[in-house]
């Protein structure tokens, strides 16, 4: 049941109050966390105490411009619908106020930048010998998996299917089995993800002695003060479930460019990277979306980022008659 909020009564609407009224009225965790930042630097730019129906509709966009105008692209549409949902809701419950002006239209998402690696310096790395065990099996399972990171970090060593090289996971926005809020992972709808021989490989060594809990986890018991949910601690060893902020930190430690934290790979790297490889080798794109779970198209394009010598190959599918295979037999 949401949340009951109680609106200013006996006078006009300030666009603080109008700010802090419909912020309250969230009750999303993640939701309130990235509208805080649009609506309150909105309200502040136009002023806290002004009364809400003496702002117009092209101030709006005018602060929207200001401090967002030159920022990226997902940047601008989040705080973009963050100002939209508050205008709208103000408007909804009986409040005189501006709305976002036509001319403030929300920007078509870019291709992804996301960069995909070459198969070399995605093994180079995996073999490189002071990389641990831990991340040589994660980003091998990344990689082969072309699965999400917070998938992958999410799975438990009972959950492994060794023999066929497969997990379920909780995938990405995945809908749970019955209408009940906060329900476990279990009553998720999981989706399979599949793993080849590289991560087959190393995958026993890694779990070696342990036969519950989470497959990546941190070289640290946690202190007695962080509160952890059961499926997240190790019941053999008290270690408990490596974050998406620690693996991202590791890979970065390892990648980084002379030594500069902040510019090393990516986790998501490795997905896109797969992605490609997979395309190149001549996957369709059905079989594609159906190894990445995308639902549309368009985002395994976004994904899919062939190399220089992966397209002169295929431009050489153009040449004149046979001149390609006597090029290639000639070699």
């Amino acid at each position: 049941m949401p949340a009951v909020v109680r609106l200013p009564v006996g006078k006009a609407l300030t666009v603080r109050a109008a700010a802090d009224v419909f912020l309250d009225s969230l009750d999303n965790a993640n939701t309130l966390r990235s509208y805080r930042i649009g609506v309150g630097k909105t309200a502040e730019h136009l002023g806290d105490a002004r009364p809400l129906a003496t702002v117009a509709d092209d101030e709006i966009g005018g602060a929207l411009e200001q401090l967002w105008g030159e920022a990226a692209v997902n940047t601008w549409n989040a705080r973009r619908a963050a100002v939209l949902s508050w205008l709208g809701w103000c408007v909804g419950r009986g409040y005189d106020g501006p709305a976002v002006p036509a001319w403030v239209k929300r920007m078509p998402p870019p291709d992804s930048e996301t960069p995909a690696r070459s198969k070399m310096a995605v093994d180079r790395l995996i073999a490189r010998r002071e990389v641990h065990l831990r991340e040589k099996t994660l980003w091998r399972m990344l990689y082969e998996t072309v699965a999400r990171a917070e998938e992958i970090l999410g799975v438990n060593i009972e959950e492994l299917n060794l023999a066929a090289r497969r997990a379920p996971v909780k995938a990405k926005g995945s809908k749970p089995r019955t209408r009940r809020r906060g329900a476990p992972r279990e009553d998720y709808v999981m989706e399979p993800v599949y793993r080849d021989a590289g991560t087959a490989r190393l995958l026993p060594r890694l779990i070696k002695g342990r036969t519950r809990g989470p497959v990546f986890v941190t070289h640290r018991k946690p202190g007695p003060s962080k509160v952890l949910a059961p499926r997240d601690v190790c019941p053999d060893t008290g270690l408990v479930r490596l974050s998406y902020g620690q693996a991202r930190a590791l890979l970065d430690a390892h990648t980084a460019v002379g030594g500069v934290p902040g510019t090393g790979w990516d986790l998501h790297e490795y997905r896109h990277s797969g992605l490609t490889h997979l395309g190149e080798a001549g996957a369709s794109l059905p079989m594609l979306m159906a190894k990445s779970r995308h639902k549309k198209p368009e985002n395994v394009r976004r994904s899919f980022h062939p190399s220089a010598e992966a397209i002169a190959e295929v431009t050489s599918l153009l040449a004149p008659g046979d001149s390609r295979r006597r090029g290639l037999s000639q070699g």
